[in-house]
Protein backbone atom coordinates (compact mmCIF):
# COMPACT_ATOMS: atom_id res chain seq x y z
CA UNK A 1 0.00 0.00 0.00
CA UNK A 2 1.63 2.80 -1.27
CA UNK A 3 1.75 5.92 1.17
CA UNK A 4 -1.17 7.94 -0.87
CA UNK A 5 -3.47 5.09 0.05
CA UNK A 6 -2.52 4.83 3.92
CA UNK A 7 -5.48 6.00 5.91
CA UNK A 8 -4.32 10.03 7.65
CA UNK A 9 -5.65 10.38 10.71
CA UNK A 10 -5.05 14.37 11.89
CA UNK A 11 -4.24 15.31 15.85
CA UNK A 12 -3.38 17.97 17.39
CA UNK A 13 -0.35 17.35 19.09
CA UNK A 14 3.00 15.30 19.19
CA UNK A 15 1.70 13.82 22.16
CA UNK A 16 -1.61 12.83 20.84
CA UNK A 17 0.14 11.43 17.57
CA UNK A 18 2.48 9.20 19.61
CA UNK A 19 -0.40 7.55 21.67
CA UNK A 20 -2.26 6.89 18.38
CA UNK A 21 1.05 5.60 17.05
CA UNK A 22 1.40 2.92 19.76
CA UNK A 23 -2.22 1.72 19.28
CA UNK A 24 -2.54 1.60 15.27
CA UNK A 25 -1.90 -1.95 14.06
CA UNK A 26 -2.21 -0.80 9.91
CA UNK A 27 -0.20 1.36 7.83
CA UNK A 28 -1.30 5.26 8.69
CA UNK A 29 -0.27 8.61 8.38
CA UNK A 30 -0.94 10.75 11.46
CA UNK A 31 -0.76 14.79 11.11
CA UNK A 32 -0.27 16.88 13.87
CA UNK A 33 -1.90 20.38 13.46
CA UNK A 34 -0.25 21.81 16.06
CA UNK A 35 -3.14 23.62 17.43
CA UNK A 36 -5.45 25.87 15.85
CA UNK A 37 -4.99 26.18 11.80
CA UNK A 38 -4.97 29.52 9.67
CA UNK A 39 -6.69 29.13 6.30
CA UNK A 40 -3.07 28.75 4.00
CA UNK A 41 -1.50 26.30 6.60
CA UNK A 42 -4.70 24.54 6.14
CA UNK A 43 -4.49 24.54 2.67
CA UNK A 44 -1.24 23.61 2.55
CA UNK A 45 -1.93 20.78 4.99
CA UNK A 46 -4.19 19.34 2.56
CA UNK A 47 -2.43 19.56 -0.61
CA UNK A 48 0.69 18.30 0.92
CA UNK A 49 -0.90 15.38 2.25
CA UNK A 50 -3.04 14.71 -0.75
CA UNK A 51 -6.51 14.76 1.74
CA UNK A 52 -9.08 15.49 -0.80
CA UNK A 53 -8.39 11.69 -2.40
CA UNK A 54 -7.34 9.57 0.99
CA UNK A 55 -9.63 8.11 3.93
CA UNK A 56 -8.99 10.95 6.22
CA UNK A 57 -9.65 10.56 10.09
CA UNK A 58 -10.11 13.42 12.28
CA UNK A 59 -9.34 12.91 16.13
CA UNK A 60 -8.91 16.00 18.00
CA UNK A 61 -9.61 17.11 21.85
CA UNK A 62 -13.06 17.40 23.42
CA UNK A 63 -11.91 21.26 24.95
CA UNK A 64 -12.96 24.75 22.46
CA UNK A 65 -9.55 24.43 20.88
CA UNK A 66 -10.46 21.09 19.46
CA UNK A 67 -13.41 21.68 18.74
CA UNK A 68 -12.82 24.63 16.80
CA UNK A 69 -9.97 22.56 14.58
CA UNK A 70 -12.66 20.33 14.09
CA UNK A 71 -15.20 22.59 12.83
CA UNK A 72 -12.88 24.15 10.09
CA UNK A 73 -11.38 20.63 9.13
CA UNK A 74 -15.19 19.35 8.36
CA UNK A 75 -15.76 22.62 6.20
CA UNK A 76 -13.02 21.35 4.34
CA UNK A 77 -12.76 17.82 4.43
CA UNK A 78 -16.09 17.34 4.29
CA UNK A 79 -15.61 13.29 3.49
CA UNK A 80 -13.78 13.16 6.68
CA UNK A 81 -14.44 10.71 9.34
CA UNK A 82 -14.54 12.10 12.74
CA UNK A 83 -13.93 10.15 16.07
CA UNK A 84 -14.95 11.63 19.27
CA UNK A 85 -13.33 10.56 22.61
CA UNK A 86 -15.40 11.01 25.55
CA UNK A 87 -15.95 14.39 26.83
CA UNK A 88 -14.93 13.21 30.20
CA UNK A 89 -11.28 12.98 29.21
CA UNK A 90 -11.28 16.45 27.55
CA UNK A 91 -7.92 15.47 25.27
CA UNK A 92 -6.52 12.77 23.26
CA UNK A 93 -3.38 12.72 25.79
CA UNK A 94 -5.31 11.82 28.84
CA UNK A 95 -7.55 9.33 27.19
CA UNK A 96 -6.79 5.53 28.12
CA UNK A 97 -5.27 3.40 25.69
CA UNK A 98 -8.45 0.60 26.11
CA UNK A 99 -10.79 3.94 25.67
CA UNK A 100 -9.05 5.25 22.53
CA UNK A 101 -8.58 1.65 21.23
CA UNK A 102 -12.59 1.64 20.94
CA UNK A 103 -12.91 4.85 19.16
CA UNK A 104 -10.53 4.11 16.43
CA UNK A 105 -11.67 0.25 15.79
CA UNK A 106 -15.25 1.87 15.60
CA UNK A 107 -14.07 4.10 13.00
CA UNK A 108 -12.40 0.68 11.40
CA UNK A 109 -9.01 1.29 12.45
CA UNK A 110 -7.07 -1.40 12.70
CA UNK A 111 -5.29 -1.95 16.68
CA UNK A 112 -3.01 -4.33 18.02
CA UNK A 113 -5.51 -6.59 19.98
CA UNK A 114 -3.06 -6.50 23.44
CA UNK A 115 -5.46 -2.34 23.87
CA UNK A 116 -8.77 -3.80 23.16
Amino acid sequence: MSVQEAKLIIVEGRSDKEKVKKLVDEDVEIVCTNGTLGIERLENLIETFDMDHRDVFILVDEDKAGKKIRKQLSKELPHAVHIYIDKSFREVAATPESELAVALVSSHIAIHPNYL
